[in-house]
């Protein structure tokens, strides 16, 4: 931090696009996929105008907590950062500085994420002098972050203290999100950047003497593979492949290593790295246990399962784990 004592930041963040098809009550209402991007544009965006914050506060209602989840993921931090408060949740300007005012004096930069009305009367309320409605009369549209500047303790802040900086459309961002080599970004691509580096296990046991070969459908249901998926920041690979097999297949088990191997996919514009492991079985869970058990599984033969799976790599790399086990 470079700000002088005394200073403190507040990023004020509306959650994302929701989606109103879904038939759930208003706290439960998810996000949708426009939602998503647009919160991680502004992630994106923070990291890259090196305005992360040290503390985290988020209205626990889906479309604002998935909304600080995308964010902060696209910032390259953990989702174990973010903290809820239900104070925030379609909170009055008078309880959203309430929240604020029990912020640590050791927190220098805070992002709040909420929704309105409560979030634009307090961008309004704050500066000392008040900004100008846009021409659409939307001030804070959902995936808009305005930053603001104040002196002294977090409990001081009051309406006409602070200093508006700017206020950031996530629509008014690059639709595409910098790709990092080393320090460098020369590369821009379709999903943040953590997006291109996943892991899968190849599920296994040995049943009456005969080795078998876990798979399930993909999520498109077109056809069967194994649970794979993005490694988030703060997880391993290991660890990121054991909790999609628990969501995707229903199983945990015990991981093999060292790994079987990586192979490369294509998929959003570019190139995802994936690294395999073998997972020997221990338990399946029972369905209602299992998050996605609308994949189905199937327990095959090896050579059954490396003729099944649409990647050739992971066939190879099934009968692979054959020749080991063998």
């Amino acid at each position: 931090m470079t700000q002088s004592a005394g200073a403190r930041e507040l990023l004020l963040l509306r959650h994302g696009k929701s989606d109103w098809r879904e038939p759930v009550a208003d706290y439960d209402r998810p996000l949708k996929k426009r939602g998503k991007l647009g919160a991680q544009r502004i992630g994106a965006w923070l990291q890259e105008q090196a305005l992360e914050p040290d503390q985290i506060l988020v209205s626990p209602a889906e479309r604002a907590l998935a909304t600080a989840e995308k964010c902060v993921k696209a910032m390259g931090h953990t989702v174990a950062e973010v903290e809820t408060d239900r104070q925030l949740y379609m909170a009055s300007v008078e309880d959203l500085l309430a929240v604020l005012a029990k912020t640590p004096d050791s927190t220098e930069r805070l992002l709040l994420v909420g929704h309105n009305p409560g979030l634009e009367q307090l961008v309004r309320a704050l500066p000392a002098q008040p900004p100008a409605t846009p021409e659409d009369g939307k001030l804070m549209p959902t995936a808009t972050l305005a930053q603001l500047r104040f002196q002294g303790a977090w409990s001081e802040l009051a309406p006409g203290t602070a200093e508006l900086q700017r206020i950031v459309r996530a629509r008014a961002l690059s639709s595409e999100f910098p790709f990092p080599h080393g320090q460098a970004v020369d590369e821009w691509r379709q999903r943040p950047a953590y997006y291109y580096r996943q892991s899968a296990v190849i599920p296994f046991r040995c049943l009456d003497g005969q080795l078998e070969i876990l798979l399930i459908g993909s999520s498109s249901e077109r056809h069967l593979s194994v649970p794979k998926g993005i490694v988030e920041p703060g997880l391993s690979d290991i660890a990121s492949a054991c909790r999609e097999a628990e969501q995707e297949a229903g199983i945990r088990g015990q991981v093999q290593l060292p790994a079987l191997g990586q192979y490369r996919q294509a998929k959003w514009g570019s190139w995802c790295e994936v690294t395999v492991y073998a997972l020997e079985v221990t338990e399946q869970l029972p369905e209602p246990e299992w998050q996605e058990r609308q994949r189905g599984r199937q327990w095959l033969s090896p050579v059954r399962a490396s003729q099944q799976v649409r990647q050739p790599e992971l066939g190879r790399f099934i009968t692979k784990l054959t020749r080991l086990l063998n």
